[in-house]
């Protein structure tokens, strides 16, 4: 049985975890890979009901969506997660706690953000009508050191998603092939970069 692993993709709402998230999943599907992408908003919904958005509770959600994950990769499956998931030391507990865990940074400038706010989170916020709403009114605290990142108000999802599996060939978590869509120029920039943060 092939070894399961995690992709944990963090980032302020709208900065495209789910859809690069989706993106992966059927890149790595097509490699025949046993994939589940799991996402924080579906599953707070069905299954963490009861919990609200206080800093435990948002602790709480992203700690089962750890746990999930474990499963997951116990049975050979990779784990794909779309999840806010705003404090770094919890992010940094979901290291040390997966045996195998790839950080992917989806970066996005701000007005970028309040730009594709489709349902208007952003401004009801702004307005103090909700809260919670990270990079509004509630904190979000970067990744110092993901694996992989990606500027998603400069990327489009198609680069961003060859980018991610590019690190993960790299990385050595899934087997190359020859016809990849990235240069050997790129390939190398992978490597150095990794190779700098300590995972080569």
């Amino acid at each position: 049985m092939r070894k399961g692993f995690t992709i944990w993709l963090t980032g302020i709402s709208g900065s495209g975890k789910s859809t690069i998230g989706a993106g992966v999943r059927d890149a790595l599907k097509q490699r025949g890979r046993s994939v589940e992408l799991l996402d924080s908003g579906r599953i707070r919904k069905q299954i963490n009901r009861s919990l609200g958005f206080s800093r435990e509770e948002i602790e709480a959600h992203t700690m089962r969506l750890g746990y999930e994950c474990n499963l997951l990769n116990r049975n050979g499956v990779i784990a794909i997660v779309a999840a806010v998931s705003p404090y770094r030391d919890v992010r940094d507990r979901l290291r040390e706690y997966i045996d195998d865990f790839v950080e992917v940074y989806c970066r996005c400038a701000m007005e970028v953000l309040l730009a594709r706010d489709d349902k208007g989170l952003f401004e009801r916020a702004k307005r103090g009508e909700i809260q919670h709403v990270a990079g509004i009114n509630a904190p979000y605290e970067e990744p110092i050191s993901p694996e992989t990142l990606l500027n998603t108000d400069q990327q489009g999802k198609e680069e961003c998603v060859y980018k991610v599996v590019a690190t993960l060939e790299v990385l050595g978590r899934i087997e190359r092939v020859e016809s990849a869509c990235y240069s050997a120029e790129e390939e190398a920039m992978i490597r150095r970069r990794l190779h700098d943060l300590g995972y080569l």
